[in-house]
């Protein structure tokens, strides 16, 4: 099945580099008189933890209160939301990213699930998803929950919500009358219309709006909507690209961005907004040598015609746009990009620059633990994060679909002299 061909590629850490899993001195390990009572899924957690979790100080400092906090929560009989709950507390008191415990229903289950699928899991995966393929019934969208209320934190382009007209900074109320949920609402339902009720102003009318749910792929939806991102936009007689990289936890994406500049859509303008802001990280260091690396560009042109690159350059004007959203790898780029003088437009990346992997679990949840630190030149952004050069705030509820980093991105690179040379 796909499930099965598919894990040849992924058996990864979240984050850059060929980070190696060493045996590391643990604390001792949960006995099983600590457990008893627990439900199983909290001694499977706690023995992952134990083993593989990349600082025992921490674990050996924390988790023996969090399994006699989760045993006072679960007094009595333990149901599964009750199970999560006391689970998302104990891995909380660990107090880092690239940890944590989702199930199916949650949206960041299924890009997850994708991003870490390992060969390993494949047995498991074609019983989780019988199709033989991660996916789910969806329409491209990213809910972020503020003040009680859900808005649209992000909208994949080219997917069902940006072609039903859905605009960042809406209020999502409805699906076909019951309460929105960007999984439970759709299920089921691909190919047919769904009627989201949506509220576009603080004190305006709800909207009603046709959307057409499909199954999603995550990983090839992102490579899809990147593609989808990309625009040349006209400003004084000057051309400027647009494109967002919604994950970067594949080289396709990267190959993607390359072919675009390289010979695609983005090849003859004059700069480039690179859009960093949300999704997932993933990135290989060596990414950010696509603008800021001097080593000389090769092609390979084969009898065929095709053209292949080696070590391709961008160099013309950069201005990269990030956010509290940009994280991991991402963090790593827009480092490289600063201390290398591509300004970054925008507010505080996330500060979550840990190696994290994912476990999936006997009952099919999945697992996210921190595996490794990660210094940048000596520098831990765990906790910190990257300062942009431009800071402009993002009012999400009720943007109506408008984005003053972007404008502001625009703006500063339409104020760059103009290129002289190529841009390769």
């Amino acid at each position: 099945m796909l499930i099965g061909r598919m894990r040849r590629c992924v058996g990864r850490l979240a984050l850059a580099g060929s980070l190696a899993l060493v045996g590391l001195p643990g604390p001792a390990a949960a006995t099983p008189f600590e457990l008893r009572g627990l439900p199983p899924l909290i001694g499977e957690v706690t023995r992952l933890v134990e083993r593989h979790f990349y600082d025992p100080a921490i674990v050996a400092e924390v988790w023996d209160d969090a399994l006699a906090g989760a045993r006072a929560e679960l007094r009595g009989p333990a149901s599964e939301a009750r199970t999560d709950a006391a689970l998302a507390a104990m891995l909380a008191r660990l107090g880092v990213s690239h940890t944590g415990y989702f199930r199916p229903g949650e949206l960041a289950y299924y890009e997850l699930m994708d991003i870490f699928a390992r060969d390993d899991w494949a047995g498991q995966l074609d019983t989780i998803f019988p199709a033989g393929e991660i996916a789910y019934t969806g329409i491209g969208l990213v809910p972020r929950a503020i003040g009680g209320r859900s808005f649209v934190a992000g909208v994949y382009d080219g997917g069902p919500a940006a072609q039903a007209g859905i605009l960042v900074g809406d209020e999502l109320l409805t699906a076909d009358g019951a309460p929105f949920d960007p999984i439970a609402s759709f299920e089921g339902k691909a190919g047919r219309k769904v009627t989201l009720g949506l509220r576009r102003g603080a004190n305006a009318a709800p909207l009603q709006l046709a959307v057409e749910p499909e199954r999603i792929r995550p990983n090839a939806f992102f490579l899809d909507a990147l593609k989808a991102s990309i625009q040349v936009i006209e400003r004084d007689g000057r051309r400027f690209g647009y494109v967002r990289i919604w994950s970067y936890a594949r080289r396709a994406y990267q190959r993607a961005l390359i072919e675009a500049l390289a010979d695609g859509p983005l090849a003859a303008v004059d700069g480039l907004v690179l859009d960093l802001r949300g999704g997932w990280g993933g990135a290989q260091a060596d990414y950010a040598e696509l603008f800021v690396g001097g080593a000389p560009i090769m092609t390979y042109a084969g009898r065929d015609g095709r053209v292949d690159y080696a070590n391709f350059r961008w160099r013309r004007p950069v201005v990269a746009l990030v956010d509290g959203g940009t994280r991991s790898g991402k963090e790593v780029i827009a480092y490289a990009l600063q201390r290398h003088g591509i300004p970054l437009v925008g507010s505080r990346t996330a500060g979550a620059l840990l190696a994290g992997r994912g476990y999936l679990l006997s009952d099919g949840s999945l697992l996210e633990l921190a595996v490794a630190d990660v210094r940048v030149e000596g520098v831990r952004l765990e906790g910190q994060g990257v300062l942009p050069d431009v800071a402009v705030p993002f009012e999400l509820p009720y943007a109506a679909g408008r984005d003053p980093q972007r404008a502001a991105a625009l703006e500063l690179l339409a104020r760059q002299p103009p290129p002289q040379g190529p841009a390769r």
